[in-house]
């Protein structure tokens, strides 16, 4: 379990979001200049070439009765249409009218300026590092905001990230997949197992399952990023979510096998802790056999 977080660091992230906000301008009535606040100007950047009132709303995690007063202002302004789509009478569609488009392009160019003027009173070092800080903090802020949720292995999301995981590996592997050779739901559900789904905003993005082998081991099956989510270092905490559902459950040892082309896989059961060992199952597609010892749960 990740140990929290500290005063100091609580504070010290508090006092950045206090001093970026001020410096881009994010308190001001008038974002960047222009006759509205950030939220109504973020409204009409996340629009884009148009999208579901819902999907924007789960988007931007903003209130139902909110998104919808601050749709109706923009619909009233100009900027924007609101209309239900002809393939679809229960959707609530938005998209930005010419004047909206023009002003989203205005909005553009004066943050581009921002931005531009912010750079420029710092060296090509500096600015290459505050890039590279904004990069590893955008990263780390993506991880933080990831959840990881325990849900039964017959339920949607579990069989989604499951058929994304074939397809994922059918396309790596020189032979292919078998989607048979798949964990049944009944594995990694309740007393005998555990299924983890990884979730940002709301969307599965990486997913784990655990099973029981034998009394006191279990195996760790199936872990499972998104492309768009790797390298944020959500499989590191899928890994530890399913070694501490073993210890839950009662289990001191976990192995694990991975194909010989996923060299990435490897490499991070290592780092996690993993010993490689003989071949302990006769799964096809296994090139590589590890094992981790567990410490006993907590308290």
């Amino acid at each position: 379990m990740t140990a929290a977080a500290s005063a100091e660091q609580v504070a010290a992230f508090r006092r950045f979001n206090r001093y970026f906000t001020r410096r881009i301008g994010a308190l001001d009535d008038h974002y960047l200049g222009q006759d509205r606040p950030l939220g109504e100007a973020r409204l009409l950047f996340e629009i884009g070439e148009g999208v579901a009132l819902r999907q924007l709303r789960k988007r931007l995690g903003l209130d139902a009765g909110y998104l919808s007063r601050m749709a109706k202002a923009l619909e009233a302004q100009g900027m924007v249409r609101v209309g239900v789509p002809p393939h679809d009478n229960r959707l609530r569609v938005i998209e930005l009218t010419p004047a909206g488009r023009a002003e989203v392009g205005e909005q553009n160019r004066r943050a581009d300026a921002l931005a531009a003027g912010l750079l420029d009173g710092l060296t090509p070092d500096q600015r290459t590092e505050l890039t590279g800080a904004m990069a590893t903090a955008q990263r780390l802020l993506r991880l933080a905001g990831i959840t990881v949720a325990a849900v039964d292995g017959a339920s949607p999301d579990a069989r989604a990230c499951l058929e994304a995981y074939a397809a994922d590996i059918d396309a790596r592997f020189p032979e292919g997949f078998d989607k048979a050779a798949l964990v049944r739901p009944e594995e990694v559900t309740g007393g005998t197992g555990a299924f983890l789904v990884a979730y940002e905003e709301g969307r599965p993005v990486g997913c784990g399952a655990l099973r029981r082998l034998q009394p006191g081991a279990g195996e760790i099956r199936h872990v499972w990023v998104h492309p768009a989510a790797r390298r944020l270092g959500l499989a590191r905490r899928l890994l530890d979510g399913l070694e501490r559902a073993a210890r839950a459950r009662g289990l001191d040892v976990v192995r694990l096998d991975t194909h010989t082309v996923l060299t990435e896989a490897q490499a991070l059961y290592r780092a996690c802790g993993y010993s490689e060992i003989p071949r302990y199952d006769d799964n096809v597609y296994a090139g590589h056999w590890f094992e981790k010892r567990l410490s006993p749960p907590a308290g």
